[in-house]
C-alpha cells in the first residue's frame, strides 16, 4: 500500500513537469524556402506540370508524372522533418490535403456517375438527335448550341456540355468547316463561362465552395458577368457564321425506361449536397453520396422490375454523323452502378490527386506565403486575381484555385468572386486553356484547331475584360 501511495504521489507530482516538457517541445512549422529539400520539391512539381503539359506529344498520361511529382515532395519533406522536426507536423499536413481531394473526388465521383448513367439511358443522344432533327440555320445553331452549353454547364461539367454540343456541331456542318470552327469556339467559351456562376459547374468554383470562401447563394452574383463573357465575343463571331441552312436527317431514338427518374434523382441529389452544407454543416460530398445510395437504389428496382420477356432493355444506336445509316448497332442496358463508376475519367482524378498533393507540399514548404506576399502584398488583389485569371489559358484553373487558397490571402468576398471569375473564364483564351477545348480539338477532325481559336484571341480576351468590368460594377457592395 505504501509503495502505492508512493507512485501516484511521483505521478501526481509529474504530471505538470510532464506538460511543461510537453509544451517546450511543441513542434514548429519549418520554413525550407531556402533548403534542399525544398529546391528539389519545386524542381520535382515543374517537371512534372510540363510532362502532364505534353500529353499530346509525349502519349504519357498527365496523371503519371503529376503522381510522381506528388509523391516526391512528400517524401523529401517527411525525410527532413524525421531528421530535424517532429515528422508527425508533416503528416498532419499530408492528412489535411488528402482529405480535401477526398472530397472532391466522391463529388465529381457521384456526379459523373449519374452522368454516364443518363448517356446510357440516351438522354444526351436525344436532346442531340432533336437538335439535328429541328434543322435550324447555321446562325441560328450557333446561338442555340452555346445557349444550351452556357445553361447545362452550371449543373454538368464543361467537358460532357461542350462534347455533346460539338458533336451537334458535326454532325450539321460536316460540309462546312468555318460554322464548325466558329461554334466550336462559342462552345468553349459558353461552357467555361457557365460553369463559373454555379459552384457544381467545375472544379475552381467547386473548391471555393468547399473551402467556404464562397456561399452557394452568392455564386449568382456572377451570373451577370459570365453572360457578359459568353456575349460579347458571340456576338461578334455571329457575324461571320455562315447565313445558310444545312440539309441533314436524323435517326429515332428513344430513352431506355427509368431515365425520366435518374435525371429527378440527380436533381435531388444536388439539392442534398446544398442542403447538407448550408444546413447541417456538412461538405457537399456528404449529400451526393446519399443520391449515390438512391441511384443504386433506383438501379435494383429497374433490375427486379423488368419485363420478364424482355429481360434486357436493348439500346438503339445513331450514327449522328451519318444519320441516313439509321441504327447502327443495338447494345444492352448495364444496370450496374459500380460498372458505370469505373468508367470515370481517372486520368483526370489522379491528375488532381497529384496536383492537389504537391501543391499542398509546396505550401507546407512555405512557396505559397511567398508567392502571395508577392501577389497580394506589392499588389491590388484586383490586379492580382486579373493576372492569375491571364494565366488559367495555360494552367489548369483547378490546380491555381487550390494553390491560391493554400497561400490564404486575406482579401473581402468581392476579390474572392473576381478569383472565380477570372479562373473560370480565363481558360477560354486558348484552345488548351480548358478540358472543352481539348475536348473539341480531338473530336472535330481538324476543323477546330488551335490556331482557328487563337484568331479570335482578342475577341474573347474583350469579353474577359468586360466581364471583369461587369462584375466590379453589379458587385462592388462585395468588395
Amino acid at each position: 500500500m505504501r509503495i502505492f501511495t508512493i507512485f501516484a504521489g511521483c505521478l501526481m507530482l509529474g504530471l505538470p513537469t510532464l506538460g511543461c516538457a510537453e509544451t517546450a517541445t511543441q513542434p514548429q512549422h519549418l520554413d525550407l524556402t531556402h533548403h534542399w529539400a525544398g529546391y528539389v520539391s519545386l524542381v520535382a512539381m515543374v517537371v512534372a506540370y510540363i510532362a502532364a503539359m505534353l500529353e499530346e506529344e509525349t502519349f504519357l498520361r498527365k496523371s503519371k508524372p503529376m503522381l510522381l511529382g506528388a509523391s516526391l515532395v512528400w517524401f523529401f519533406i517527411t525525410l527532413f522533418y524525421r531528421q530535424h522536426s517532429d515528422f508527425h507536423l508533416a503528416v498532419k499536413a499530408f492528412d489535411e490535403n488528402l482529405l480535401a481531394f477526398i472530397e472532391l473526388m466522391l463529388f465529381i465521383m457521384v456526379s459523373m456517375t449519374y452522368l454516364n448513367a443518363m448517356e446510357d439511358m440516351r438522354v444526351f443522344e436525344l436532346l442531340k438527335n432533336r437538335l439535328v432533327a429541328a434543322r435550324f440555320g447555321y446562325r441560328k445553331l450557333f446561338w442555340i448550341t452555346g445557349f444550351l452549353v452556357f445553361a447545362l454547364s452550371s449543373l454538368v461539367n464543361g467537358l460532357t456540355t461542350g462534347l455533346l454540343m460539338g458533336a451537334v456541331v458535326m454532325a450539321v456542318g460536316k460540309d462546312n468547316s468555318r460554322f464548325v470552327s466558329l461554334a466550336c469556339i462559342n462552345i468553349v467559351v459558353a461552357a467555361n463561362a457557365g460553369g463559373t456562376f454555379c459552384p457544381l459547374g467545375g472544379i475552381s468554383t467547386l473548391f471555393v465552395w468547399q473551402a467556404g470562401m464562397v456561399g452557394f447563394g452568392q455564386f449568382f452574383n456572377l451570373f451577370i458577368p459570365c453572360l457578359v463573357n459568353f456575349l460579347v465575343p458571340a456576338c461578334i463571331m455571329s457575324f461571320a457564321v455562315p447565313n445558310a441552312c444545312p440539309l441533314v436527317k436524323a435517326g429515332q431514338v428513344t430513352l431506355q425506361r427509368g431515365a425520366v427518374g435518374v435525371i429527378a434523382l440527380f436533381g435531388v441529389t444536388i439539392s442534398l449536397a446544398v442542403a447538407f452544407n448550408m444546413f447541417l454543416g456538412l461538405p457537399p460530398a456528404a449529400g451526393m453520396m446519399v443520391g449515390l445510395t438512391l441511384l443504386q437504389f433506383q438501379s435494383f428496382y429497374l433490375q427486379k422490375t423488368e419485363p420478364q420477356n424482355n429481360p434486357i432493355t436493348p439500346q438503339i444506336l445513331i450514327d449522328v454523323d451519318d444519320p441516313e445509316m439509321g441504327p447502327a448497332a443495338v447494345e444492352n442496358y448495364s444496370y450496374d452502378i459500380f460498372e458505370k463508376i469505373g468508367r470515370l475519367d481517372w486520368d483526370t482524378l489522379l491528375f488532381f490527386y497529384g496536383a492537389m498533393m504537391g501543391i499542398g507540399g509546396l505550401g507546407f514548404i512555405g512557396y505559397l506565403d511567398a508567392v502571395s506576399q508577392w501577389l497580394y502584398g506589392q499588389h491590388d488583389p484586383s490586379v492580382a486575381n486579373v493576372l492569375i485569371g491571364l494565366s488559367s489559358a495555360f494552367v489548369d484553373n483547378g490546380t491555381l484555385m487550390f494553390a491560391v487558397l493554400n497561400m490564404h490571402p486575406d482579401i473581402p468576398q468581392g476579390q474572392w468572386l473576381l478569383l472565380t471569375l477570372t479562373l473560370g473564364v480565363g481558360g477560354s483564351l486558348l484552345a488548351i486553356g480548358s478540358a472543352p477545348g481539348i475536348g473539341l480539338l480531338g473530336i472535330t477532325n481538324g476543323r477546330y484547331s488551335f490556331m482557328a481559336h487563337l484568331k479570335w484571341f482578342p475577341v474573347i480576351l474583350l469579353g474577359y475584360f468586360a466581364s471583369i468590368g461587369t462584375h466590379i460594377l453589379v458587385n462592388s457592395r462585395f468588395f
